[in-house]
């Protein structure tokens, strides 16, 4: 089988060697490029299967590439690579359209798992059309969304009335996604009692309160891999809503948290 082929997109030569010798013990051939530029050369003389870029370029930034991708190279997953707590700018690229991102200092298990993932792209087996049915311009576009968020790690809010299929778009985002493999956990949020709802989310170690004889993982870390479909999100207490929320952010490249509300 031929060896993958990732597109290494930074001014930086050490930076430029870290990534290509990772990918190379990964089985991944690497091209490098140091600029916007180059990147947009390369990357219309040879066909890739993911891209790493760096944030800030010589000649731009990454978003300006990230942007030109998905209209001239859409179907090749690319992460950012950004400085540290810089979360606003990697929710706009994930937003443009990038798969996920990556905080410096590099952390390179965290490097791997998002390199596997992004190849998983390639391997979907998933038929939108045959599970949400219709021919109606608006589902056309639902699709094309489906196939896009599918590709992104950012957590994702689905919203409409009930009865309109917000579980079965959920489920074919999580099917077309590279967390296929993963446990698909859905939760009624409307379910769980006050009181238990911390220890629910996030767990608890044995005697942590009364009652608590054991270790308990929480749903967040059911989903790792997967993905954690929250139902009816709203029903939950805003101190809870605040809590899930910070939670998400403070972990970018964990589970998807996929919320839905009935309005």
């Amino acid at each position: 089988m031929q060896k993958p082929t990732a597109l290494v997109v930074d001014d930086e030569a050490d930076i430029r060697e870290l990534l290509s010798l990772t990918l190379d013990r990964m089985g991944i051939d690497a091209v490098a490029a140091e600029d916007v530029e180059s990147a947009r050369r390369k990357l219309g003389e040879h066909k890739f299967d993911l891209c790493l870029t760096d944030m800030r370029l010589p000649d731009g930034d990454s978003l300006e590439l990230v942007d030109w991708m998905q209209r001239n190279a859409a179907g090749i997953p690319v992460a950012v690579i950004t400085a540290h707590g810089n979360v606003e700018t990697a929710v706009q690229a994930l937003k443009l359209g990038a798969f996920d991102f990556i905080s410096k200092p590099l952390d390179l298990q965290n490097l791997r798992n998002i390199i596997e993932n992004a190849l998983k792209l390639g391997d979907k087996n998933t038929d939108s059309a045959a599970r949400l049915l219709g021919e109606s311009p608006a589902m056309h576009t639902l699709r094309n969304m489906i196939d896009r968020v599918a590709r992104s790690q950012a957590p994702i809010h689905i919203s409409g009335e009930s009865g309109t299929g917000k579980e079965l778009v959920t489920r074919l985002i999580h099917d077309s996604g590279p967390r296929k493999d993963g446990p698909f956990v859905p939760v009624n949020c409307g379910a769980i009692p006050a009181e238990l709802m911390e220890s629910e989310f996030f767990g608890h170690r044995k005697g942590a309160f009364t009652g608590a004889i054991h270790d308990k993982v929480g749903l967040s870390q059911s989903a790792h891999t997967g993905t954690l479909f929250l139902d009816e999100i709203g029903d939950l207490p805003l101190a809870m809503q605040v809590k899930l929320l910070r939670a998400f952010r403070s972990k970018p490249c964990g589970p998807w948290a996929l919320q839905k509300k009935s309005r």
